[in-house]
């Protein structure tokens, strides 16, 4: 039997995206399913975006994508800080569409090396036609769908059942159920995915 893992999570979180990657490289290793759930965590911000200097001293954000640098560099992954620090709906709008095309995965996974690879403002509907065009996804269809905010009230759904199940932050994982809260290095994430596969029913 698989394990399920729910994992809340924002396109704009670097935590995020080390733990999405963490994941594609245990899969290898392990048989679980992954619903993936978007959690917009700065609803506030402007449809723009915000300049990144805006958002703390120089030497407090220096030091803090260093240690992003170091827990991303434990899985190869390369990152660096956005050009702008994006409102994340639409692109979260646009990943609803993707799942719903069986494009999840690949599309999840060009948005965030886009937005922390390329410097792309992945507020811009535009950028995130782009993306979904780039993976296979009917942009035209796409562009409709964020037109009119289909995926919207799906989005409010998600807030609403991750505040019911305690959940604050993100990344959080539930692992059949278990709460993982942050992004996790492989071998701690193994760890656990290991203990939870321990205890599922046999057969």
């Amino acid at each position: 039997m698989a394990l399920k893992i729910t994992m809340f999570s924002d396109f704009i979180c670097p935590f995020c995206y080390i733990g999405f990657e963490t994941l594609r490289r245990l899969r290898s290793d392990f048989d679980f399913k992954l619903d993936w759930r978007g959690y917009q965590i700065h609803p506030d911000w402007p449809a723009e975006g915000v300049p990144k200097e805006r958002m703390g001293g120089a030497d407090a954000r220096r030091a803090a994508w260093e240690r992003i640098k170091a827990l991303a560099g434990s899985i190869d992954l390369s990152m660096r800080p956005p050009g702008t620090l994006s409102n994340s709906r639409l692109a979260l709008e646009a990943a609803e569409f993707a799942l719903d095309a069986g494009k999840g995965e690949e599309f999840e996974e060009r948005v965030y090396r886009a937005y922390f690879g390329e410097a792309a403002n992945i507020g811009e509907i535009a950028v995130i036609g782009a993306l979904a065009a780039e993976v296979g996804i009917d942009r035209a269809g796409l562009d409709d769908a964020l037109k009119w905010g289909k995926y919207s009230v799906r989005l409010k759904r998600t807030a609403l059942d991750a505040h019911q199940r305690g959940v604050s932050g993100v990344p959080t994982f539930l692992i059949n159920g278990f709460p993982l809260v942050g992004a996790q290095s492989p071998d701690v994430m193994r760890q656990v995915m290991r203990r939870a596969a321990e205890r599922l029913p046999a057969g």
